[in-house]
Order: structure tokens, then sequence, then C-alpha cells
């Protein structure tokens, strides 16, 4: 019998739960560094992740001048729609992070952003106005927040892991409400948005919304680039079997506990940049039904796809404004439609885009 190639790649269609489509494996982990020293195209492995250049990079170039061609639509209004697009899209890939790649189902993730947006809000209230201070302080907080969280809520599993995420974020949310200093239950309002420095003023709606693009743009990169890193290639194993990962070796605690604070960083961003967009901080953004909110964007746009985040809050948040402006029983068809998309793509809108690579 012939012996087989051992850096020759194979074309297989295993199951995968989170796409469910046929992707390119190898057969040894010195695959591709052997293809690419001999100049050949280098098979991705089962968990590696496409950023889908083809179509992300001209959709980015067309919301990059989409404030040239708001004023001839609806000025400011259609401006101000899309940059809570992009916050929401910032905050779900936050939640798809440990959601869709490391299978924490956490209905607590709006904690974060709250924790976040009550940052800005006291920063900015206190005198703070330079955004290189406020948005750095909010990713910290929250981080901390989602450590210290993350520490006692990773030691269980399951509905305890969903029980005890819910129960963090409301005691959150009933500190907020009692913090009569900062508001209470009527919240915090904001004199200003902050400033970039050289001139640069957030109250431009532009220079807002660019801003929030860029950092939308930013946050994909980075979790694009981790996922295809060791550790996302560990975090997306121990999602599908998390005893082998612990048997060979892997400290299975300790990656979900970073993935868990890393997403509560990019959800603090997402609270600080929505507390400026409104120049209001509110505890209901703490509430369980905000947590349910990004679930449902994630689910919708798809769990586990790198887009999946941002397609679904698009959709959503798309679907909610047109609704809105013709019934007031707009949430009746909304759930309808969101009933209709998720029966007929049960791995979410991404899942229908069926390509070579993982998108």
């Amino acid at each position: 019998m012939a012996e087989s190639d051992p850096n020759q790649s194979v074309r297989v269609e295993p199951f995968d739960s989170a796409q469910d489509r046929p992707v390119e494996t190898q057969r040894q982990p010195g695959l591709r560094q052997a293809q690419s020293e001999r100049g050949l195209p280098v098979s991705r492995s089962l968990l590696d992740h496409a950023p889908g250049w083809r179509w992300a990079l001209p959709l980015f170039l067309l919301l990059l001048a989409l404030p040239l061609i708001t004023p001839l639509i609806g000025g400011d209004f259609y401006l101000g729609l899309a940059a809570r697009i992009l916050i929401f899209a910032l905050a779900a890939t936050s939640l798809n992070l440990i959601l869709g790649f490391g299978g924490m189902v956490s209905f607590g993730h709006a904690a974060f952003v709250g924790v976040g947006a009550y940052t800005a809000g006291i920063l900015l209230q206190a005198g703070v106005h330079s955004v290189w201070l406020i948005w750095p302080a909010a990713m910290a907080v929250a981080a901390l927040f989602a450590l210290v969280i993350g520490a006692i809520s990773l030691r269980t599993r399951g509905v305890y892991f969903i029980m005890i995420t819910l129960a963090f974020a409301q005691m959150l949310y009933y500190l907020a409400v009692s913090a009569k200093a900062y508001g209470g239950d009527d919240g915090l309002s904001l004199a200003a948005r902050g400033t970039l420095g050289a001139g640069l003023e957030l109250a431009n709606e532009r220079i807002f919304y660019w801003t929030t693009l860029a950092w939308l743009a930013l946050a994909l990169l980075f979790v694009w680039r981790l996922l295809n890193a060791r550790f996302g290639h560990a975090l997306q194993a121990m999602r599908e079997n998390e005893q082998r990962m612990e048997a060979v070796g892997f400290a299975v605690y300790g990656h979900r506990l970073m993935a868990f604070v890393i997403a509560g960083a990019l959800a603090g961003l997402a609270g600080a940049l929505l507390a400026s967009l409104g120049g209001f901080v509110s505890p209901s953004t703490m509430q369980w039904s905000q947590s349910g909110l990004l679930m449902v964007m994630v689910i919708l746009g798809g769990v586990g796809h790198l887009w999946g985040g941002v397609i679904g809050a698009v959709v959503f948040l798309l679907l909610e404004e047109v609704l809105s402006h013709y019934t007031i029983y707009w949430q009746f068809f909304l759930g309808a439609i969101l009933l209709a998309v998720v029966l007929g793509a049960p791995n979410g809108l991404m899942s229908l885009f069926r390509r070579k690579g993982r998108v």
C-alpha cells in the first residue's frame, strides 16, 4: 500500500456545531508551517475564522462615507441611528466571544455595558473630558467587574452559570438604582460627550460616528486575531469538549476567565460610547432584558460566527426602527419575523452564506 504524504492536505466535511459546513483541515500540526516554507497555499485549521475581506473592506468604505451621504436623506437622525447600531454591534460581538466561541451562556452581559456607561458618566460629571482617560477607565472597571464575577461564576456550569450571571447583573442594577448621588432610578445626565484632542469634539455627530466605527473595526480585528491564535483555538476546543482539553493539560478555567474579562472590557467600551451617544446613563442598561436583547442579536446573526453579532445588531435594530414607525404593535411583528428567521436559519443569518472560508 502506498504511503500517504504527511504534508498533504485533505478535504473533509466534519460537523461543526457553530457553522455546520465543510471546512479545510490538515493531518498534522506542522502542515501549515511546511506549506508556508514551500510557498504552497496554507490550509486553515478547523478552528480558524476568515475575516471576509472581499466584502468587509467595501462595506467599511461605504460606512466610512455614510456621514457624507446622510445630509441628503435625513441629516443627523440617520447618523445617530447608525452610531447606535455600531455600538450595539460592538456589545453583541463581545458577548459572541464568550457565548459563540467559548460556550458560556451569560445572562448578565449587559451589566458590563452598564458599568462602562456609569464609569464614563461619573468621570464626565467629575470634570474629566478627555476620552483617552474615559475609555480606558471604562474598559478597566468593566474588566475588573468581569474578573470578579467570572472568577465566581465560572466555577459553575449549565443553568447554574446562567442564573449566577443573571443574579450578579441584577445586583449591579439595584446598586445603580440605590446610588442617589448618581441619579438613582432617574439615571445620570451628561453635559458633554468628551474630547478627542487636537480640536476634535465628540459633540460633532460625524466625528462621533467615525470614532465609533473605528472602535468597532478595531474590536473585530482584535477578536479575529484572537480566535485564530492558540488561545482562540483552545477556547473553541473547550466549548466542544472541556474534559478532553483539561486532560491534555490546558487550563480550562484560566482560558475561560480570560475570555470573560476580555468580553467584559469590550462591553464596557460599548457602554462608554452608548453613554456619550445619548448623553444619559440609565440603570435599565444593566437589566436582564438588555442581556437578553444582546443574546437575541447574537443568535439572529449567528452564534459562533465572527460577524454574527454585527449582522444581528444591524438586522434587529433596523427592523425595530422600521416597524415602530408603522404600528404600535411593532414588538409582535418583530417577534414573528425573528421566529421565521430562526426557523429558516437555525444557525443564524450568517449560516446562509456558505463559503469555502469561514466568516
